[in-house]
């Protein structure tokens, strides 16, 4: 019997453990959360501001990459292998879209070696409007 006629045997697929990986994206930062599927046990919480020093590159997307490797590891070694992710910006009467860091992030999850299911907008839109924050009353000279 020749080895192009022995018999394959299927390969072991490594069971999938969900987690939702949760982005908010700003102006100012990226905070990468990731949580099993109820979201109430917190795996890994890994900000652009702890892989940085100078708080100018917080919000820029190389931060938000290495902020997303770091929560994917953590991720990893506690048995999390794929994530639904759920994208936020500000909201309200913020910026409505994501930050700079949000694409890259994504990226960098998808690149680490987790499963990616489905990507989400979470961005809180109001219906009607909001009162925006008023600066100082009075005159101002």
């Amino acid at each position: 019997m020749s080895t192009a006629e022995t018999p394959q045997q299927p390969q072991q697929q490594q069971k999938l453990r969900w987690g939702i990986a949760w982005i908010y994206s700003s102006s100012n930062n990226t905070i990468i959360t990731i949580t099993d599927l109820t979201g109430a046990e917190t795996v890994a919480r890994v900000s652009g501001g702890m892989v940085v020093r100078a708080d100018k590159d917080k919000p820029s997307p190389w931060a938000a990459m290495q902020a997303a490797y770091k929560a994917a590891q953590l991720a990893l070694a506690r048995g999390i292998n794929a994530v639904h992710i759920k994208v936020r910006g500000p909201g309200g009467y913020g910026m409505k879209v994501p930050g700079p860091g949000a694409s890259a992030a994504i990226r960098a999850l998808a690149r680490s070696g987790l499963v990616i299911g489905r990507i989400e907008d979470v961005t809180p839109i109001p219906h009607d409007t909001i009162r925006p924050p008023s600066g100082r009353k009075g005159r101002r000279v």
